[in-house]
This record gives structure tokens, C-alpha cells and sequence, in this order.
């Protein structure tokens, strides 16, 4: 069940941060890693700091962009330092162990997305998950190295792991293979976007923040593969009536 969590890091600048990222995901058994844009690896740095986690490094995935390394994901959580203009759904790391666990269990797949070590991750990447992690380190130090966080946030995987193996009846069992994946969810966000631009209910010169507070509203839900296909079917036969093409009429 845990091979259905990735950890992905985004635009991570120091390869011994990598290193010690697959350390710290092999002590809590996890192996899946995902790499977004590194600034350098494969590396010396990351193979020293990883101690032992080389099976870890060798088998990471290297992709050119966040959406690459979200393909087939039903729940994304990235970690957030800070408060955005937008509030988004926002858990503690035990919370998240608990709501991996779940989901994994029932064959779902998950990502725990963590961002640059200056900057963390930018709104249009936090934008793309369904909760935002907040790990209540102390006010007047709250800088956590990278290596650090992803240890957090895979020791309450386990302990919620372990917690479910304890007593198995306590988590719910869902059929993935119903809901819609992150990537599916991209080419619906984008299909809306035309839709309401094309009906004029968008200005794409003056956008405010709607796009992101339908991403918000869209992602309090689990939406299901069917479901996707009425709201995608939806939108198709609007755009016909804008474009005065000749549509269906459903009974």
C-alpha cells in the first residue's frame, strides 16, 4: 500500500537535500520519489547524504514539470509555510499520514508535493493540490530543511500505517479506479476556463481569482470518472450553443 505514495520534490537546488529526503522516506518505508527540475542529479552529495537510500535514488523519476509528476494521482498534498491570498484547505502532518494512508489503502494514488528550499512552492503549484500541510514548527524559527520535512511527513505516514494494520476495519475502502486523476482534473480545469471565457463569464485580461476558487471548490470533492464526464459533456455542448452549432438535448 505504501508503494501507492510518491514523494515529489520540486525544483530542489542541492542534491544532498535529495539525498537526505530518500534517507529519511527509506527509514519510514517509502520509495517512490519524483524529481521536478533539479538543479543537479544525479550527485555525489545526494548519494553520500541518502546513507544506504541508493535503491531510493536510483529508481526516482525525473520530470520537466509538477503536472508531469502528478500524472495518474487521486489526492496531492503540498507542504505551505505561509498564509496565501487564497486560503486552501490546510491540515497538520498528522492528518496527512492519516489521510495518505486511507486513500493509498483503498488503491489510490497519492503525492506529497514539497517545494524549493528558498521559496517553497508558488500559488499556481499549491493550486494544484487538495490540501495545503502545515507543520507547526516554532514562530520564531520556522525554517525547516527540506530533508527535515519530508522526514515529518513520512514518519506520520507509517504511524498511520502501522495504526490501520492495527486495526484494519478503521479504514474505508474506495474503489481509484472511479476517480478522477489529477491530469484528468488539469484537462477539465482547462476546458472550463475556455467555457466560461467563450460564454464571457471570464475575462482572461482581469481573471481576480476565479479559476483558483473553482480548483478549491472542485477539490473539497473526490470527483468520480463519471461525474468528469457529464460536467466535460456539459461544457462541450455550451461552447456549441456559443459557436451556434447544433447540440444535443438531453431527456
Amino acid at each position: 500500500m505504501l508503494q501507492n505514495i510518491r514523494v515529489v520534490l520540486v525544483n530542489t537546488s542541492h542534491p544532498g537535500n535529495i539525498g537526505g529526503a530518500a534517507r529519511a522516506m527509506k527509514n519510514m518505508g517509502l520509495s517512490r520519489l519524483v524529481l521536478v527540475q533539479p538543479k543537479e542529479f544525479p550527485a555525489v552529495d545526494a548519494s553520500a547524504r541518502a546513507s544506504g537510500a541508493d535503491d531510493v535514488l536510483d529508481n526516482a523519476q525525473v520530470v520537466d514539470s509538477l503536472e508531469q509528476a502528478l500524472v495518474g494521482c487521486n489526492l496531492v498534498m503540498g507542504t505551505s509555510a505561509r498564509e496565501r491570498s487564497i486560503p486552501w484547505p490546510l491540515i497538520g502532518p498528522r492528518e496527512c499520514g492519516a489521510k495518505a494512508v486511507e486513500h493509498a489503502n483503498g488503491g489510490e494514488e497519492i503525492a506529497l508535493v514539497f517545494g524549493r528550499e528558498h521559496a517553497g512552492l508558488t500559488n499556481e503549484e499549491l493550486q494544484r493540490c487538495h490540501f495545503h500541510v502545515h507543520i507547526p514548527s516554532n514562530p520564531d524559527f520556522s525554517s525547516l530543511n527540506l530533508a527535515a520535512a519530508v522526514q515529518v511527513l513520512s514518519y506520520e505516514v507509517r504511524m498511520a500505517w502501522l495504526a490501520a494494520g492495527e486495526a484494519p476495519g478503521k479504514v474505508e475502502k474506495v474503489d481509484a479506479a472511479e476517480l478522477a486523476t489529477m491530469d484528468e482534473m488539469e484537462l477539465f480545469y482547462d476546458h472550463l476556463e475556455k467555457t466560461l471565457v467563450g460564454i464571457g463569464f471570464l475575462d482572461p485580461e482581469k481573471p481576480k481569482h476565479l479559476m483558483p476558487r473553482l480548483r478549491r471548490l472542485y477539490g473539497r470533492v473526490a470527483v468520480e470518472r463519471s461525474e468528469m464526464s457529464i460536467l466535460r459533456g456539459i461544457l462541450t455542448e455550451t461552447q456549441k450553443v456559443v459557436r451556434g452549432e447544433p447540440h444535443k438535448r438531453k431527456d
